[in-house]
């Protein structure tokens, strides 16, 4: 059927549109000679075109020029579920050329040979209506990889090692999650990658969920069961079949479960750098000239990063298509923030400008939605000033903290005698001069790439803690003090995945090389791992009650190397919510121990960590839940207590409400 040039203009969305009688199609290509789209029965198995390598488009099929670089075109009777390729005849050459914008992907035939779907944005029937996102303050992050998480049978036993993880594995966890007390996950990047397995780095197809991450339709009957509970359990209507075979309808899906039980959604985006191997059908062969400069790439620079290849910030189809890349997942998707990685690629290449495009165009859309820069230039502030001073993000990833903590473990690692370096601790502990709000910071003590098992410095908490033995009472007492400072600090703490029942192994994205998160752990005859969850649940639902421990008021009033004890005072300002933070790394428990207090009176013991070492620990050193403050300065306050502090331990007081 011929394509229909009369309904389509520069105001229509870039890719395909579907509508009542078709679709309308557009996409960009500036230097090409002819650009042509072929949809649905046309590129049906028994008459597939793509497999000729002389077959070209007929006159009909042909789109056209709009006048600013882009073609369109309508087709009617082309539909949701559509598969459909361009054909793009250039200078320099000629093929076919998956949509850059494309909604989804076929898995047969599968990635790279893969057609777009026409896919309608308003099919899924959202069931989160009454969702509301925290507070950005109010964030517990926790970071996970779709492939590698979790990945189960109908019976509920582990298959990873068989096959990946799709979005409705993970949506099996979100029990586990809301448990556990998180109130955001962030997937490492979910858009179509090149490679058989990936971090997510590496993505190709930024408008594509990952077709590994999808479950086939013939797969579905348990997982659709599954989902179906979980829906009724919240009073919500079921899913039917046909509806959760769309392979974005599944992550719709995830980000819906996650919405009821509680749980915020933010994808990491790549916008520094695209690729990393590209196959001719994607965008870095999309309208290419006649030579292979690399000068000549219609998205890209001459310039790599990361085995990829950074994009044109200057063009502003380039900028365009990353900002509405951006704006779609908050449209269409529903997600609740982003983490942008390496901004400073971004900026340092000709992207300031873009940067700042990107954010306000972000805010626009969704204004609360949290927007976290990785970023490691030296003003690291200007991500979170607002334009044109900054960058507009809302917030940064954050290393002072993290580097002081782990260093610290390393150190303790050494023995009793060991030096420690609290000073560093202290410092990191402080909201930097240059940050307006203590949350501006996402603190974090593992994340993606300090636990990678192919990078050669990666380590987990527990190994840090202790290499010679990971469960011993050294490794799991100095994790606990790490963690709970973490999440004593001022910013917005973060997880990495399986951190919260002490994984010690490092991590890979090839399920295929044992590096996999031992959730066997949790139901093993040892108790070590379940505590240790139970420890970080407690953790969570502590911060989450302490509004002291989300503010900005932080000030380290004892660091002390030889006693090896640094306390933390926590405070909102003109509010009697007081908590102080108490760490020992001594290996000898300490009693009577005096400590300044920002008040007389009685304190509640609110957190006491040796009371989950072989929980419930029948002897934990501690203080009967309450101390008693009298007025004797100390430490820069106006009250001082004695206490016992458990050894490798600690313990949180908050300023009891009766006095």
């Amino acid at each position: 059927m011929a394509v229909d040039l009369s309904r389509v203009n520069t105001a229509v969305a870039m890719g395909a549109t579907a509508c009542s009688d078709g679709t309308i199609f557009r996409t960009w290509a500036p230097n090409a000679i002819k650009v042509s789209v072929v949809a649905g029965s046309a590129l049906s198995a028994t008459s597939n075109p793509t497999s000729n390598p002389s077959w070209r488009p007929a006159p009909e099929d042909g789109l056209a020029r709009l006048g600013d670089g882009s073609w369109g075109g309508f087709l009617p009777g082309i539909g949701d579920g559509d598969p459909y390729l361009f054909f793009i005849e250039g200078a320099g050459s000629s093929g076919w050329k998956r949509d850059p914008h494309a909604r989804e992907l076929t898995l047969s035939p599968a990635f790279p040979n893969s057609y777009g779907v026409v896919r309608d944005p308003s099919d899924y029937p959202w069931h989160d209506q009454a969702w509301q996102p925290p507070k950005f303050g109010d964030l517990i992050i926790y970071q996970l990889h779709v492939g590698t998480y979790w990945a189960q049978d109908q019976t509920g036993r582990d298959v990873r090692a068989m096959r990946e993880g799709t979005f409705l594995d993970v949506a099996e966890k979100l029990d586990h999650l809301q448990h556990l007390g998180v109130n955001a996950i962030q997937l490492l990047p979910i858009q179509e990658f090149e490679t058989a397995f990936s971090m997510g780095y590496n993505g190709v197809d930024y408008f594509s969920p990952e077709g590994a991450y999808f479950v086939s339709p013939d797969q579905l009957g348990w997982r659709l069961a599954s989902v179906n509970r979980m829906l009724e359990r919240f009073g919500k209507q079921p899913l039917p079949a046909q509806q959760l075979a769309q392979g974005v309808s599944q992550l719709k899906c995830l980000i819906d479960l996650c919405h009821l039980h509680g749980i915020a959604v933010i994808f990491d985006l790549v916008y520094n750098h695209a690729g990393g191997g590209f196959d001719d059908r994607s965008i870095w062969f999309y309208d290419r000239q006649p030579t292979d400069n690399l000068n000549n790439s219609l998205y890209f620079t001459d310039q790599g990063w990361a085995g990829g290849q950074i994009f044109a910030y200057w063009n502003e189809f380039v900028s365009r298509f990353l900002i509405d890349n951006a704006c779609f997942f908050l449209r269409e998707f529903r997600i609740d923030g982003i983490r942008y990685d390496e901004v400073r690629v971004i900026e340092n290449n000709g992207g300031r400008a873009f940067c700042q495009q990107l954010t306000g165009a972000v805010r626009a859309t969704t204004p609360a939605a949290i927007q976290i820069a990785e970023y490691w230039n030296t003003d690291r502030a200007s991500a979170v000033r607002l334009p044109p001073q900054g960058l507009g993000f809302d917030a940064e990833l954050g290393d002072g903290l993290r580097d002081a903590l782990r260093d610290l473990l390393k150190q303790a690692s050494a023995g009793a005698s060991a030096a420690l370096d609290l000073a560093a601790v202290a410092g990191a502990l402080a909201v930097p001069a240059a940050m307006p709000e203590g949350w501006r910071l996402v603190q974090c003590l593992e994340n993606q790439d300090l636990t990678y098992a192919p990078h050669s410095d990666a380590a987990r908490v527990a190994w840090l803690a202790d290499t010679a033995d990971r469960r011993s009472w050294y490794a799991r007492s100095r994790s606990r003090v790490a963690t709970g400072l973490l999440f004593a600090a001022p910013g917005i703490p973060a997880l990495f995945m399986g951190q919260e029942f002490l994984e010690d192994k490092n991590w890979s994205d090839n399920r295929g090389v044992g590096d996999l998160i031992w959730w066997q752990g949790l139901d093993d005859a040892s108790p070590v791992m379940r505590d240790f969850m139970r420890f970080v649940a407690d953790l969570t639902r502590l911060r989450r009650s302490q509004p002291a421990l989300r503010g900005s008021g932080a000030r380290v009033s004892r660091a002390e190397n030889f006693e090896r004890v640094v306390a933390l005072h926590r405070w909102i300002e003109g509010q009697p919510l007081d908590v102080v933070v108490i760490a020992n790394l001594a290996e000898q428990p300490k009693q009577g121990y005096a400590i300044g207090l920002p008040s007389a009176g009685d304190w509640l013991e609110v957190l006491n960590s040796d009371i989950y070492d072989n929980f419930p620990n029948p002897a934990p050193v501690g203080n009967d839940g309450r101390v008693r403050a009298v007025s004797e300065p100390l430490d820069g306050f106006p009250a001082r207590a004695e206490i016992a502090i458990p050894a490798n331990g600690l313990i949180v007081l908050a300023l009891s409400k009766g006095g």
